[in-house]
Order: C-alpha cells, then sequence, then structure tokens
C-alpha cells in the first residue's frame, strides 16, 4: 500500500490556495476553441503559449482523468503549425512520447502561437457538439497541470446553445451566444480545463434544479430532435430531487456550480464521464422519453454527480497524479468507481430515478452476472481494478472468464456489504451514509479541489463509524480469490437472490423499450451464451452448457430443432427440454462452415430476482428510502412494474 498521509484541513487548503495563487500570477495561455465546423466532424483552436527564446517542449494530454487508461486522441490532432509573429517556426514531435512536440522558439519571442485542428468521430452531430478539451489542449510538458493558467474562450455554430460549468466572462448572449460572437471565460488552469467540458447544439435547453440547494445546479440538454431536449416534467423534478439527496447525503459540495451535461442521440454515442463542476452524459434520443427509457439510464446521472465527491475531490493516490503524462494506477477504483456504482444506484432510487422495486430487479441483475462470471476463480476484484487500463473496451469473446471492469459491480456489492453490517452492529442507527459525512465531506465545502487518499485512510474511516476490522474486511473481498459474488448485502438486507422462469419486470420493461436496437436474447443463466438478435455468439459462459458444447463466440445460430433461429425458437427449444433428455439441436454457422452442435441442458429458462426472506430486517428497503421530501412530479405516479 502506498503511504499517502491525509493532510490537515487547513493545510490542504493552504496548499489550494497557493496553488491558485500561482495561476492567477502567471501569463495564461489563451485558447480560442472553433466548432463552428462540428458538423464536417472537425474542431479548430487557435493557441497563444507564453514563452521565451529558446527550445520549448509542449504536449498534449495522454491520460485522461476518469477514463482510467490512455486515451488522449493524439493521432486525431493534425494541421499544426506554430507561429512567431506571422511566422512559421520548425517543430519535431518527440521520438518516444509521440504526445509531445520539440520546438526552438525565436530569440526574443514572448508569445508562440499554435493553430491545431482535430478530427472528432464519436460525440458530434449536425445538430449538437460535446467537446472534451484534451482534443484542442497544447501545453508546456513537464509541469504540474494545475499549476499552468490558461484561458479558454469558445466560437459555436449561430444558434447553438452551450453547456459547461466554465464561467464567461461579458457575454451579452448566454447561454445562446450571439451570432459570431466569441465568448470569452475566466482564467483557469489546465487541470480545470480539462475537467470542464462543453455541450453545444442547435436545440439546447437549460433547466434550474433545486434553487434551495446553493451553489447552483442546472441540467442541460441537447438532441438531434427539437422535442427530445424538453424533457419531461417528472424527469425534472426526480434530478431536482437527485440534487437535493446528494446535498443530504455529502453534507458538502465541492464546486462553485453544477452542469449535469446531457446529450441525447442515436447517433452521437454514449457516455458517462464525471468532472468535478459537471459531467458529460450521453444516451440515445430517447433515452429519457418514458419510464421504460429512462429505467434503463436511471443511475447515469447520480452515479456521475456522485463523482463530484468520490474520484474528483476524494481520489485515490496513483490515480492521480500531477500531469496528463505519467501513468493512473488503478488498484483502488473498487473505491473510486465501486463505491460511486453502489451511491449512483442508491440515490437514483432515493430520487425517484427509478423506484425501490426497480432498484431491486436490476442489483439482481447485476449481482447474478458477477455470480456467474467464471474468471472470479482465478482473477481477483483487485487485479481488475489494477488491470483497468488493459480491461477497458476489447471484444466481448470470453470476457466472463478473461473478466473485465468488474470492479464497478463488484464493488457495488461490496459497499452494500459495509452499509448493511454497520446497521447490523448499529442496531441500524448508523449506516454507510455516516461514514460518506466523514470521508466525503473531510475539509467541508470547498471549491474545486483533488484531495487523494490511501487504504488506510478508509480503514480509519470506517472505523470512526463503527469499530470492527475493516482492512480484514476489505482485503478478504478485494485481494482474496472468490469464485462466489459477494450476496452478503443483499441477504442482510433482507432479501436473496433466486431464479425464476420469468424475467422480472424491469428487465421485460427496459428490454421492451429498447428492442428496436436488436439487442439480444437472455439465455446467459441456462445455456450460458449471450446472443443477439441476428444469432451471433457474444460470449460463452466458460464450463457452461454451451461450452461443454464447444460453442464460442463468434458462431452465428441459423436453427434451432429445426426451425429458422429466432428468440422464440431458442425460448421454445429451452421450455421443450426442460425434464427430458433430448439435447437441444442447433446449426450454426462459423466463417464459411456450417456444424451441428447438441446442447444438453434440461433446467429450462432462468432469470434473476431478488425475494424477500421474512423475519428478517429489510435494510435494503431503509437504504433505497429518500433522505429528503421528495418533489412531486407534476405526471401521474410512475407505475412499479
Amino acid at each position: 500500500m502506498h503511504t499517502f498521509r491525509f493532510p490537515a484541513r487547513l493545510g490542504a487548503l493552504a496548499l489550494s490556495a497557493l496553488a491558485s495563487l500561482a495561476v492567477a500570477q502567471k501569463t495564461p495561455i489563451q485558447i480560442t476553441a472553433d466548432l463552428t465546423d462540428a458538423p464536417r466532424k472537425l474542431y479548430h483552436a487557435e493557441v497563444d503559449i507564453p514563452v521565451t527564446g529558446g527550445p520549448v517542449t509542449l504536449t498534449t494530454p495522454q491520460w485522461i482523468p476518469g477514463n482510467h487508461r490512455p486515451t488522449g486522441p493524439a493521432e486525431d490532432i493534425t494541421g499544426v503549425v506554430f507561429t512567431v509573429d506571422g511566422k512559421p517556426v520548425e517543430w519535431r514531435r518527440d521520438d518516444v512520447d509521440l504526445y509531445q512536440f520539440h520546438v526552438n522558439v525565436p530569440k526574443g519571442a514572448t508569445t508562440l502561437h499554435a493553430h491545431l485542428d482535430c478530427i472528432v468521430l464519436a460525440r458530434v452531430t449536425q445538430k449538437m457538439a460535446v467537446l472534451e478539451w484534451e482534443k484542442l489542449l497544447l501545453y508546456p510538458a513537464h509541469t504540474p497541470v494545475r499549476d499552468i493558467p490558461i484561458q479558454p474562450s469558445l466560437k459555436v455554430p449561430a444558434g447553438w446553445g452551450v453547456g459547461t460549468a466554465l464561467q464567461p466572462e461579458g457575454a451579452s448572449s448566454w447561454p445562446v451566444p450571439a451570432a459570431g460572437s466569441t465568448t470569452k471565460f475566466a482564467v483557469t488552469s489546465v487541470e480545470q480545463l480539462e475537467d470542464s467540458p462543453i455541450i453545444s447544439g442547435q436545440y439546447f435547453h437549460e433547466f434550474p434544479l433545486a434553487p434551495q440547494i446553493k451553489p447552483a445546479h442546472y441540467l442541460d440538454v441537447v438532441s438531434d430532435d427539437p422535442e427530445d431536449s424538453k424533457m419531461r416534467p417528472a424527469t425534472l423534478a426526480e434530478v431536482a430531487n437527485l440534487v437535493r439527496e446528494a446535498d443530504s447525503l455529502y453534507a458538502s459540495h465541492h464546486y462553485n456550480v453544477y452542469h449535469f451535461l446531457l446529450t441525447l442521440s442515436d447517433i452521437a454515442g454514449g457516455e458517462g464521464l464525471e468532472h468535478g463542476q459537471s459531467s458529460d452524459n450521453g444516451v440515445g434520443e430517447k433515452g429519457f422519453a418514458d419510464d421504460a427509457h429512462q429505467l434503463a439510464e436511471s443511475d447515469l446521472l447520480a452515479h456521475e454527480f456522485t463523482h463530484s465527491w468520490n474520484g474528483k475531490y476524494r481520489r485515490p493516490v496513483g490515480l492521480y497524479q500531477p500531469d496528463f503524462a505519467t501513468m493512473q494506477q488503478g488498484a483502488l477504483l473498487w473505491v473510486y468507481e465501486g463505491m460511486t456504482q453502489y451511491l449512483g444506484n442508491v440515490l437514483a432510487a432515493r430520487s425517484g430515478l427509478k423506484s425501490q422495486a426497480q432498484y431491486r430487479d436490476l442489483l439482481a441483475s447485476s449481482a447474478a452476472s458477477l455470480d456467474y462470471k467464471v474468471g472470479r476463480e482465478w482473477r481477483s476484484t483487485g487485479d481488475t481494478a489494477i488491470s483497468a487500463s488493459i480491461l477497458r473496451g476489447g471484444n466481448p469473446a470470453w470476457s466472463n472468464w478473461k473478466r473485465g471492469q468488474d470492479y464497478y459491480q463488484e464493488g457495488e456489492l461490496l459497499w452494500l456489504d459495509a452499509d448493511t453490517l454497520i446497521r447490523k452492529l448499529t442496531d441500524n442507527k448508523k449506516s454507510l451514509d455516516d461514514f460518506q459525512k466523514i470521508f466525503l465531506a473531510k475539509g467541508g465545502t470547498t471549491g474545486p479541489l483533488i484531495v487523494p487518499y490511501n487504504f488506510d485512510e478508509l480503514v480509519t474511516d470506517l472505523n470512526q463509524v463503527t469499530p470492527y476490522d475493516w482492512a480484514k474486511f476489505l482485503h478478504d473481498r478485494v485481494d482474496h480469490i472468490n469464485p462466489r459474488a459477494d450476496l452478503e448485502g443483499i441477504e442482510r438486507g433482507g432479501y436473496k437472490l433466486v431464479y425464476k422462469d420469468k424475467p422480472s419486470a424491469s428487465s421485460r420493461m427496459v428490454a421492451a423499450a429498447y428492442a428496436r436496437y436488436g439487442f439480444g436474447i437472455d439465455v446467459w443463466y441456462s445455456l450460458g451464451i449471450r446472443i443477439g438478435g441476428e444469432g451471433t455468439i457474444s460470449d460463452v459462459r466458460w464450463n457452461g452448457p454451451a461450452d461443454k458444447a464447444r460453442l464460442a463466440p463468434g458462431y452465428k445460430v441459423l436453427a434451432v430443432n429445426g426451425r429458422t433461429f429466432s428468440a422464440d425458437a431458442l425460448k421454445g427449444a429451452i421450455d421443450a427440454a426442460k425434464g427430458n433428455s433430448e439435447p437441444i439441436h442447433l446449426v450454426v454457422q462459423s466463417e464459411s462452415y456450417v456444424n451441428n452442435f447438441d446442447i444438453d441442458y434440461h433446467d429450462g429458462e432462468r432469470y434473476p430476482v431478488l425475494e424477500r426472506t421474512e423475519g428478517t430486517p429489510a435494510y435494503l428497503d431503509d437504504i433505497t428510502k429518500p433522505l429528503t421530501t421528495p418533489e412531486k412530479a407534476p405526471e401521474a405516479k410512475k407505475a412499479e412494474e
């Protein structure tokens, strides 16, 4: 373990003030981001960098906070031209660090100008654009990014509105800038600019949230269709509830203003990226259009909002580096992401973005997926966190054996386990909520600030809530090989994970809403395959029935028991095989070959649900009850089923 010591409150704030003073006393970089070509998938930037004559090394970001792997778009940055007083200056890319540019600045020069373009193929459409600043940033290398002052400006297409936590200076028209104008924002640091994304679009709406809570909170929305960005009154009420619930739970704020940035588009792609004073959230165009679509996205805003406290303000040692070039170390991601996964889902239920019953249905799906993740027989949860940068993305083939970003859901179960244990030890007088007021509110309310922590501090703060061998508790669940998922929190919470022959109400609801996207058929807990709507197998459960039949990812099922493949044909075959000895017969294509496979499975359809254990405390229900009085939405109450 790292041996970081948490500084005293005044020490931390003094260090922050000194860093801010250092930024204020330097001449800032000037950067103008031009998004007027966004519909053509191009962004432009003009950057003026204070320099002195001689060799200068500049860089663009590589390790983007929150991405947990090196995703800086250096390969998409193009059209780079350096000039001094309008005259071109030659440059050379570093031979080893390909993100760096070496420039020999002429003697006597005080400003180096750079023009650069970026090819942007995601998070942009004809009607909207998202700017995460790594696409255009250029700044001195080998310097802590918190110490580099920078003043951003912005141009957007005429009539497009802008959502961002950046503060405009003297804007005569905001948040929809006047046509042809350039909006200048207040001076910040490169660290904070990278943490301050922008969304912009023709169909833009900004909604103030929970005005009684300070600092101010907003939901900024852009969409491809003008109706989508108007947002349902019920959803707006629930997001306002989220602001109030987080205020009560975390008892502090670490931002000067907060903007939920939301894009609604089937073209721009999905996103969920945390920032200190905002969050970048991207869902399908109908993602919040009705209860069914919203259920699938119900924890997104709550999860990324929680990261303002857990991940941005309190960040693990190793994940916080002084620049965007040093590798981020993920050993504590089961706290950074895992506890956020837990709290995000809890807050979504408390605020009404989903009901308590829906919370339990989705928790059952997550827990079952982990319990049937066979790779846990060789890889610990801790190793999924340490290996985050090589496990993110990639092909789903055999992913249940390899494991992936399991520190999210594994962490959710771990912190539920801790929460219910605290409740049991204290006769439900204390909970993990008390831990958050110690751990995430440490130092009180601040502006945007990063305060690192280590494992020892977690243990110390948990012991402040209630004495226990928390070090062993955490080590046993994170660092050891655990062939089965941690279901103790569910069971101590008054429920048990069981399997029924019908999907839960929530699973049926989401499947029906997203049927148009061609989502797959759920036979993971029966046949042990994940299969798309057209029959292509994406993953096979290691040592499950399909694996024993020698099926593999990438195979395409053509026929089931003599009938052309369909979801109904496959489920009918599973039902027909229940209680008899006849295997399920498949005709399968692999590359240019067609073969027959028999799956020896006879236990029928199986879908995870949580079942109440009568006579036990219902801590799970206590956990998801609101802490505040929910705002009533001006719509009929949501159906539980």
